[in-house]
């Protein structure tokens, strides 16, 4: 059964889920897509999981680079964790775009708009960095928890490697 708690960020409100042993969900509250690899039956509980969702999360909204990622289990088709595993290897303050992504999976760079349709649903925001993504003209575009957010997400980023 999973199990749920809140964070409070500097972006607004932030749900968690778990399986008990790692972290399957991470959405700004009311975010696209919100909670889809939730069970229904799931109820808010403490768990050491959730504490080190939260140090993470401290982290990173200081600025700072977390050092270490919590247990994550990534439920999805194969194609959406081969491209949520891809999304963990762009640096802390790089960008990418959805061709690219594309590329690196073997893909045709015409193949993006498929790649952006599984970075929209990833189930673990931030620690999965779906935010680095970019428009192949440079834009912040698409992101479920509102380009507001990407852009203040990549902006923290950036600012924070100068």
């Amino acid at each position: 059964m999973d199990s749920t708690a809140h964070y409070d960020s500097p972006l607004g409100g932030i749900t968690l889920a778990s399986d008990g042993n790692a972290l399957v969900g991470l959405w700004f509250d009311g975010q696209k897509y919100f909670a889809s690899v939730l069970q229904e039956n799931a109820e808010e509980k403490a768990l050491p999981v959730f504490d080190e969702a939260a140090r993470w999360l401290d982290a990173y909204f200081s600025g700072s680079e977390p050092d270490f990622t919590p247990p994550l289990l990534l439920r999805g088709t194969p194609f959406r964790r081969a491209v949520w595993e891809a999304l963990m290897a762009v640096p802390f303050g790089q960008t990418v775009t959805y061709g690219w992504l594309a590329c690196r999976l073997g893909l045709p760079v015409a193949a993006a708009r498929v790649v952006g349709g599984a970075v929209a649903r990833n189930p673990v925001s931030l620690i999965v960095p779906c935010h680095r993504v970019i428009g192949a003209d440079g834009r912040l575009t698409g992101y479920a928890g509102g380009e507001w957010r990407k852009a203040w997400l990549t902006g923290l980023e950036k600012q924070s490697k100068v």
